[in-house]
């Protein structure tokens, strides 16, 4: 029987460890302690990785020495290009070391069909060929964990992306079975882009997105930068949601009343760029309402979605529906507005086709279409 290969205590680590590491700073931390505890001459290093973002497409994390402190620098990039080089990738396409400079510095990096990534690393002095060696060492042993990780990151990263960061996590942390949610109270946000169907006949596909674009980042980024989350994009509407913390409805209803303000600002600086460019302007209308929403799993026996239902979602947007009819942009209910703004203006109780009971309804003070 053959004897089992003994590895360093730093490649160990790597091997039957590291995967279950939480995140990629810390996995960088921990590699560098690590290597320091090795005996390399370390001042400080990088890890960067591609990441599935619809926003940011690298992510850096720096690590210090003298602090043993990570912090992350968006759109600092050490990735290099994924073409070979002389002094480049290996046969297998995975593995490069370079020198760089005054021979301080040194770049691994690798590819492992999820994403790729580098390290970087900075001496205190001058590496020897054996610290270089080592380095390169680490870095093969590495590409597996970080490739565990980045899987787990990539998987992360997607379903904030389509479920936004809140459902995202119930939805990593639950059965994918149907049914499973919660009961939560949440402040609601329901918005739609009016002459929609318009516009879709009569403008071509790439206008129509480009529009639908522009619409979404005022009325969703908005939402985003006051605390919400943006539940569903349906056609050209939105439902958000602002949950209840602490039992405290009333910062859940005027963080959703601030968002829809910014909202509303944000269009029309949106809608005079469009009219100096000779375009229409776009109109919209949203509404405000706050109750208990059943929030999870619905769908058929092989195909989920994770959504919110419930009579205040019905409430809700039933009530935009008044937006046009009452020439309004925004519509709050009196259990928003019981919480939020004692400045608004009451419209009176009014009729919701499909709700029991009329609704108090109110507008912000001096709104138009």
């Amino acid at each position: 029987m053959i004897a089992a290969m003994q590895l360093p205590a730093t490649l160990s680590w790597l091997v039957d460890e590291a995967s279950a590491t939480a995140s990629h700073d810390r996995f960088l931390a921990e590699l560098a302690r690590r290597l320091v505890g090795d005996g390399l001459p370390l001042a400080g290093g990088a890890l960067t990785i591609d990441v599935p973002d619809p926003i940011v497409a690298r992510r850096t994390w720096l690590w210090r020495a003298a602090s043993a402190d990570v912090i992350e620098a968006l759109g600092f990039g050490l990735l290099p290009s994924t073409e070979p080089r002389a002094n480049g990738l290996d046969p297998a396409g995975h593995s490069w070391l370079a020198e760089i400079g005054n021979g301080q510095v040194h770049e691994h990096a690798f590819g492992s069909g999820l994403s790729a990534a580098a390290f970087g690393w900075i001496g205190a002095r001058p590496f020897s060929r054996a610290e270089i060696d080592q380095l390169a060492q680490a870095a093969r042993f590495a590409a597996a964990p970080l490739a565990a990780l980045s899987a787990r990151a990539m998987m992360s990263a997607a379903l904030n992306a389509y479920l936004g960061k809140r459902s995202a996590a119930r939805v990593l942390s639950g059965p994918l079975r149907r049914d499973f949610g919660e009961t939560i109270q949440a402040a609601l946000l329901f918005a739609d882009l009016r002459g929609f169907t318009e516009l879709s006949e009569a403008a071509s596909a790439a206008t129509v997105v480009a529009t639908l674009n522009a619409w979404f980042d005022r009325i969703a980024g908005a939402t985003h930068a006051f605390g919400g989350e943006v539940l569903k994009f349906i056609g050209d509407g939105m439902l958000a949601i602002f949950p209840v913390t602490d039992d405290s409805p009333g910062d859940a209803c005027r963080a959703a009343l601030h968002a829809v303000k910014a909202a509303r600002a944000g269009m029309a600086h949106l809608n005079t760029i469009r009219q100096q460019q000779g375009l229409q302007p776009l109109g919209f209308g949203a509404a405000l309402h706050a109750g208990d929403i059943f929030w999870g799993n619905i769908g058929a026996a092989d195909r989920l979605d994770f959504t919110a239902i419930g009579p205040a979602v019905n409430l809700v947007s039933r009530l935009e529906g008044l937006c046009k009819p009452l020439n309004r942009s925004v519509l709050i209910s009196g259990v928003v507005a019981a919480h939020a703004d004692p400045g608004l203006i009451p419209l009176g109780a009014h009729a919701l086709r499909g709700i029991a009971s009329p609704c108090a309804v109110f507008a912000l003070p001096d709104e138009g279409r």
